[in-house]
């Protein structure tokens, strides 16, 4: 059994600038809650990323995967490692009036992990708002 999520938030801003957001080092850890300097993307199919992330308790924690899929400006397979394998996140990107719908689904082992997931995604979709803001 799986236990899966989806996210979908309408974003101010158009599709290559959020794309931006999730592609280019400098600008995701400007949202994403990651220690500065510490973001490698190399956003092709079969490429890495990692981060060092903060929680909102100080604490720094590294995070590795590598991407299953990319369709510029229009989806994102994340990989992310974790102790039971990798765990893939699908993130769309769809223009619409007024900005880019953005939607985010993943499919976890466990029911906590779903929820641990879900408001890792709910947070960064907040980062990810306030940084289009700017």
């Amino acid at each position: 059994m799986s236990y899966d999520y989806t996210l979908t938030r309408v974003l101010e801003a158009p599709v290559e600038r959020v794309w931006q957001a999730w592609t280019v080092p400098g600008q995701y850890e400007q949202w994403a809650n990651a220690v500065p300097g510490s973001v490698s993307l190399d956003v092709r199919p079969g490429g890495t990323w990692a981060a060092t992330m903060l929680t909102p308790d100080g604490s720094a924690f590294p995070l590795t995967g590598s991407y299953a899929g990319v369709e510029e400006n229009e989806r994102l397979v994340v990989g992310m490692d974790t102790p039971g394998g990798q765990s893939l996140m699908d993130c769309t990107f769809r223009a619409v009036d007024g900005g880019t719908e953005f939607t985010v689904s993943q499919s976890c082992d466990t029911e906590e992990e779903r929820d641990m997931a879900k408001q890792g995604s709910g947070m960064l979709l907040d980062g990810l708002t306030a940084f289009l803001a700017k």
